[in-house]
C-alpha cells in the first residue's frame, strides 16, 4: 500500500466528525491535525501521498521533499507552488465541485438577510433598543422578486447554482464572464461588467483569484454600483480591495456587504468591517458543513485510488 499523510487534517475535522475510513483501507494513512513549516519536512518522508486543506506549500518546502512524493491532493490549489511541484515531479490533483450547493446557499442566504436587515434587527435587540417593535423603524425590508442580481463568474458552477436558486426566487440574472455561454432563461442576460455593476441590487463574485482578478473591484468599479446595492464575496478575498470597500461603505457609496473571505484572511480584529452594522462578515465558512466536507474527503480517495491505478484526474499542474 501506498503511504499517505494528511499534514493539516484539524483544518477539516475541527470537530472530530469525519469519516476516514476509505482512505484508511485504500492507503497506509496518517494524520495529523496541524504541521509547522520544519515539521512537514519531517512528516513526509517515506509518503507517496500528500493531502493538504489550505496549507501553504511554497517553493522553498517543496524543494526539500523526497523523491518519494508522488502526489499532493488538496481541495483547491492557490496555496501550492505548482511549478515546483512539476519540477520535482510531484502531481497536484485538486478536488472541484465538493461545496457548490454549500457556497451557493450561504450567498441566497445573504441576500435574503438583507433583503428584511435580520442583522441590523438583532443588533438593536442586543442593545436593548426595542424600537422595531413599538415604532415603525425605517430598515430595509424588501421583497427579493424581480431584484437584479449581478453573477460574476456566472459561467462557474458555483456561479451556475446561484443562478438557479435566484431564478425560483423570480430574481433577474444578469452575469459577466470570460467564457459567457448562451443563456436558456429569458431572465438570464449576459453582459459587461460594468453594465452587470451599474445595473444589479446585488453584486456576487464567483470567480479565481488570478492576475486578472485581483482586485477586480476597486473603487471605481465599487463607485458604478447603485447607493442601494449590496455587494456579496465568497470567493476570494483580494478579488476586491478591501480598503476601496471600506470607504464606500463607510461614505454609504453602496448599502451593505456580505464577505465570507477578506484580504488578509482572517482579517485583523481592529478591521473597520467587523464594527459596520451594514456589513456581514464571517469566517470562510461556505465550505464548512459536514456534508461538504465529508464530501470533500470521500473526493480526495477518488482522486488517490485513481492515482494509485495509474490514472490521473483532476491534474492541475
Amino acid at each position: 500500500m501506498e503511504n499517505a499523510v494528511f499534514l493539516n487534517s484539524a483544518k477539516l475535522n475541527f470537530d472530530n466528525k469525519l469519516n476516514f475510513s476509505a482512505l484508511a483501507q485504500l492507503t497506509t494513512f496518517t494524520k495529523y491535525d496541524e504541521s509547522s513549516d520544519q515539521e512537514i519536512i519531517e512528516r513526509v518522508k517515506d509518503q507517496t501521498i500528500i493531502i493538504t486543506k489550505e496549507l501553504p506549500l511554497g517553493k522553498d518546502l517543496i524543494s526539500q521533499f523526497p523523491p518519494s512524493v508522488k502526489l499532493i491532493c488538496e481541495a483547491g490549489y492557490n496555496n501550492i507552488d505548482i511549478i515546483a511541484a512539476r519540477e520535482k515531479n510531484i502531481t497536484v490533483c485538486n478536488v472541484p465541485g465538493y461545496s457548490t450547493e454549500a457556497v451557493a446557499h450561504l450567498v441566497i442566504t445573504y441576500i435574503l438577510n438583507f433583503s428584511s436587515s435580520l442583522i441590523q434587527r438583532q443588533i438593536m435587540i442586543r442593545q436593548k433598543n426595542f424600537d422595531n417593535f413599538t415604532k415603525h423603524v425605517e430598515l430595509p425590508h424588501f421583497e427579493v422578486q424581480n431584484k437584479t442580481l449581478g453573477v460574476i463568474g456566472g459561467s462557474g458552477a458555483i456561479g451556475r447554482a446561484v443562478i438557479k436558486i435566484a431564478l425560483v426566487l423570480g430574481m433577474n440574472i444578469l452575469v459577466f464572464s470570460r467564457t459567457p455561454k448562451p443563456a436558456d432563461n429569458p431572465n438570464v442576460h449576459f453582459v459587461s461588467l460594468e453594465e452587470l455593476l451599474k445595473q444589479s441590487d446585488f453584486v456576487t463574485l464567483h470567480c479565481p483569484l488570478t492576475p486578472d482578478t485581483l482586485h477586480l473591484i476597486d473603487k471605481n468599479r465599487v463607485k458604478l454600483m447603485k447607493p442601494s446595492a449590496y455587494i456579496i464575496n465568497t470567493s476570494r478575498g483580494a478579488i476586491i480591495k478591501e480598503t476601496d470597500l471600506i470607504e464606500a461603505l463607510q461614505n454609504r457609496i453602496i448599502a451593505g456587504a456580505a464577505l465570507d473571505v477578506q484580504d488578509p484572511e482572517p482579517p485583523e480584529p481592529t478591521n473597520p468591517l467587523f464594527e459596520m452594522e451594514n456589513v456581514i462578515v464571517t469566517p470562510h465558512i461556505g465550505w464548512r458543513r459536514f456534508e461538504s466536507r465529508q464530501r470533500l474527503i470521500d473526493l480526495m480517495t477518488l482522486n488517490i485510488e485513481a492515482f494509485i491505478r495509474g490514472e490521473l484526474i483532476n491534474i492541475v499542474n
